[in-house]
Order: structure tokens, then sequence, then C-alpha cells
């Protein structure tokens, strides 16, 4: 956001998403909040089971019926957490769109590409069939697609990984969206089309005034482009930091390990990032007593087992750590 002033375009505020039944239930999102502003890109990484994908579902409210959702959820001060089904669904496309991990399973196999990018726009727009496929033409020419025409007439399963990934951000932007989540867009593509597709939404971003969550357990990829990033681990947020800050020196123990894993792109990673645990079957504490990284950190004591740290700082900067302080003082986080 180029104005502190200015309301963010996202407001999440202790989102959490427990699933099951009465009598049976898991939290899966834990008091998540964070906030997104209009050109800015923010990426949300941690491991598979994190809750990266499952925080992109509930703003899109397409969670399954078996989940409860809680808290707010507010996209230009409207609260979308118990909206009517047929209200999300026109705010689906129209004002927040979402690119899948898999593009070629997300296109339908049976219908043209020009088909299926004018169907988006019909069902959101007062526009002819005429008018929306020079819409689908040009949407397609501004992701970087050479020969617009030709891939309007194809079906998916005749284009590469990096030509569908392309055609769904394509559809994404298909009604001029405010919020873009990219979960895991650059996953199964090769090195040179990732960073192609990384480069696309920064330059979409900064030329749409687009807000963008990039959701990614790639930080290498996530540094590449992301403003700000938010680190997830078990379900909720452990670290929020602008990501030059955190390259430089992440404050919590679980962003050092993602950054071990990513080191060789990073050289200003300290050489005294401490390591995650090799126990990862390791069981942390019960839901809210301790720490849920416990189990995994070389640097717990019996505060981190007993009691949960909250997220101390602000939206723009904050660490859930019993230790930062300390760890600080070491050396070892900014």
């Amino acid at each position: 956001m180029d104005d502190p002033t200015m309301s963010p375009l996202l407001q999440v505020r202790d989102l959490t998403v427990d699933i099951g039944t009465e009598s049976i239930s898991n939290r899966l999102l834990d008091r998540v909040s964070f906030e997104l502003g209009s050109g800015e890109i923010t990426g949300l990484v941690g491991e598979s089971g994190s809750g990266k994908t499952l925080t992109g579902l509930a703003l899109l409210g397409l969670l399954p019926r078996t989940a409860t959702t809680s808290g707010s959820i507010r996209l230009e001060g409207q609260e979308l957490v118990g909206l009517p089904a047929a209200e999300l669904r026109k705010i689906r496309g129209r004002d927040v769109s979402m690119v899948f991990q898999d593009p070629s399973s997300a296109l339908n196999p049976s219908v043209s590409i020009g088909r299926q990018i004018v169907d988006v726009l019909k069902a959101h727009r007062d526009i002819t069939k005429v008018d929306a496929e020079d819409v689908a033409t040009d949407l397609l020419h501004q992701v970087g697609l050479a020969d617009p025409s030709r891939t309007l007439k194809s079906f998916g399963y005749e284009l590469s990984g990096g030509m569908c990934q392309r055609v769904m951000i394509a559809m994404a932007l298909a009604c001029g969206p405010k919020l873009l989540i990219a979960d895991e867009p650059t996953t199964a593509l090769d090195v040179t089309i990732q960073a192609q597709i990384v480069d696309l939404l920064r330059e979409l971003a900064e030329q749409r005034d687009l807000a963008v969550l990039l959701i990614s357990h790639d930080l290498a990829v996530v540094a590449e482009v992301a403003d700000r990033v938010i680190t997830m681990f078990r379900g909720e947020i452990v670290d929020v930091a602008p990501r030059d800050v955190l390259l430089r020196r992440p404050a919590h123990p679980y962003t050092f390990s993602l950054l071990e894993a990513a080191r060789s792109t990073f050289e200003e990673v300290s050489s005294q990032s401490p390591k995650a645990r090799g126990d990862f079957t390791s069981k942390a504490p019960a839901d809210g007593v301790g720490c849920r990284y416990v189990a995994r950190c070389n640097y717990s004591e019996e505060l981190c087992i007993s009691d949960h740290p909250l997220l101390i700082g602000s939206t723009e900067s904050a660490t859930r750590c019993h230790r930062s302080d300390e760890l600080e003082l070491l050396g070892l986080v900014s």
C-alpha cells in the first residue's frame, strides 16, 4: 500500500476453521489474522498441512459443508463470513479470483479455452459473445501467450503446463478482480517457466493495482516477488515480516528452517541459523497448551512446552515465539 493511512483491501481477523461433527471436531485454522493492500504481493508460506491453501479457500467461501468458519473476513469493508452463498458466488470471480495448483486439471478438457473464458465473462458481466471473445483474446495477450487466437481454439490437454497456468491466470483476471489468490502457481513447472510466472504476477499486481496472495511451500519462489511474507505452521501464523527483513534475519525458528531449505539461494541467511530437529513425527503439546513447533525446535525451553505463545507485533511485522527477544540478543534473529 502506498498510503499507510488508507484502509487495506482485505482484513482478516481471528479466522478460525473447525471441521467435523458436534462430537468430533478438528481445528484446522486457529485465529489467523492478516491484511492485504492493493498492488501488494503477500507470500503465504509453510509446509504441507500448515493451513495455507485452506486459508485461501476460506477467503473464497469454498470450504466443505462440514467446516465451521468464525472470525472476520472483510473485503473493502464488506463482511464475507456468514454471507449467503448466492452473494459469495457474485464476489468470486468478480472481486476475488483464485489460481489453483494444477492448471491442467482445473481446465475442462472437453471445452475449448476460448469457451471457458467467455463463460466466465458472461457469468459476471453484461457482455455479448463477440465482445467476450475480444476480451478473451486481449487477456491471453496480456498474460504473455504469443498466439491468442490459436490458444482460444485449443483445449487444455493440447497446451504445456506453463501455457495452462497462463490461461488460468487470464481466466482469473477476466472480470477485473481486486484480489488474486495464487495457490502454488509454479508447482510442476521447470525453473525457467517458474520465473516467468512469478514475473507475470508482479507485472499484473503493478499494472492493475491488484492485491496478490501468493501461496507456496517454496520460500525461494515467494522471495522473488513478495513484498511481505507470512509463515504458517500447524494452522496458525508464526511469523510476519517484510521480505527483505525476513531474508536477512527471520524472527522465528521455523522460518529459519524454511530458509535452510533454500539457503543456497539466499547468501544473506546467517550461518548460525537454528536447525530443526529431525524428529518430524514428535507430537507437540495438546492444542492451546504449548508452542506447536516445540518438538522440532532446538531452542525450546520449559515455558515453550507449558505456555502457548501469542503472535506479538503488528500487521507488518510479528512473531510467535517466547524466546524471540533472547535469540535476538544472541544474534540468531533480527
